[in-house]
């Protein structure tokens, strides 16, 4: 496998996209979400996308040279219309009037609508944290999920992402997780690879246990701890769709289809300013204290670092330059 650097995966996504559609600013912010992923090997959230991502730019399913429209209508909501375009080009038109909400009313919301898949929705409550405070984002996505005991799909994997500032610039805390047992990625990428996946991941049509991949895409993924995972993973339904305009799980059609009506999706995100208190970050302290008397132990995103260059497959590695027409 060759080793590639994030600079040149930066420049080959954001060449590939533009050649497919995509405005260059629009371009330069998605290539910048995919980079990301790659240095701390979120495959699922990089290069695993980009071809659908091309191929629907071609198609009209995502709109590429859209201009978002930002708007204010309560003093502590910010909302965002990204007008069927990539999620994270409208996040960052949205994200200054966000954290100026934030600064001056100690809470604020940022409400995506009518927006791309945002794939890791870590990578953006990680830009409101290192702007200095704490975030909680939630999104939804393709039904996959059926209520425990049922075998009917209702909602998605639906994410959920907590981010918390160090006081300094970097990040304290940061989990980005979905409500299931496992990402949908991991079944189909297990799928492609002919290999089996873990009892307790999903059931097949039949709501009955199953370890095999095709059994599980035709069936549901199970959510994590029964019906608490149940339970998260409807709350970020109901925000996600009901407070940006998105629509339901169970109406948006498959992510990847390179046809088809857009996605639709909405993300919504919490702001906190950790001031507020006067104590944040000496209760934060506190507690990173009591996690690390234990050898091993950690906040999760504790100590996470980028690699650079990383490791690509032939094939990815191959597709990508082909995509960029390198």
């Amino acid at each position: 496998m060759p080793m590639i650097s994030l600079d040149e995966i930066e420049a080959k996504t954001k060449a590939a996209l533009e050649r497919h559609g995509a405005a260059p600013w629009v371009a330069a912010h998605v290539a910048d979400a995919v980079r990301k992923a790659e240095a701390v090997g979120n495959k699922i959230c990089g290069l695993y996308y980009l071809e659908s991502y091309c191929a629907q730019l071609k198609t009209g399913r995502v709109k590429g040279d859209v201009e978002p429209v930002v708007t204010r209508p309560k003093p502590a909501s910010v909302m965002v219309d990204a007008k069927f375009g990539f999620a994270q080009a409208a996040f960052a038109r949205a994200l200054p009037e966000a954290l100026a909400a934030v600064k001056e009313n100690g809470t604020s919301s940022l409400s995506v609508g009518h927006a791309h898949t945002c794939t890791s929705l870590g990578y953006f409550t990680e830009q409101i944290a290192r702007a200095g405070f704490v975030a909680l984002g939630l999104t939804n996505a393709s039904p996959i999920v059926a209520p425990p005991g049922g075998k009917t799909r209702v909602i998605g994997t639906n994410p959920i992402a907590f981010s918390v500032p160090d006081g300094q610039g970097g990040i304290a805390m940061q989990f980005d997780q979905s409500t299931t047992t496992v990402a949908l990625g991991k079944i189909t990428m297990a799928k492609a690879a002919g290999k089996s996946i873990p009892e307790g991941w999903a059931v097949d049509a039949d709501g009955k246990p199953t370890t095999d991949p095709a059994a599980a895409l035709g069936g549901s993924l199970v959510s994590m701890g029964g019906y608490k995972g149940w339970g998260f993973g409807l709350m970020a339904e109901l925000l996600a769709s009901g407070m940006t305009g998105g629509i339901a799980s169970r109406d948006v059609k498959p992510l990847k289809a390179p046809e088809g009506p857009p996605h639709d999706l909405g993300q919504y995100y919490l702001l906190m300013d950790p001031d507020m208190s006067g104590v944040f970050f000496d209760r934060l302290a506190h507690v990173a204290d009591g996690v690390a008397q234990d050898e091993g132990a950690r906040i999760p995103g504790q100590g996470k670092t980028g690699s650079d260059p990383v490791d690509l497959e032939d094939a990815v590695w191959s597709q990508l330059n082909e995509l960029a027409g390198t």
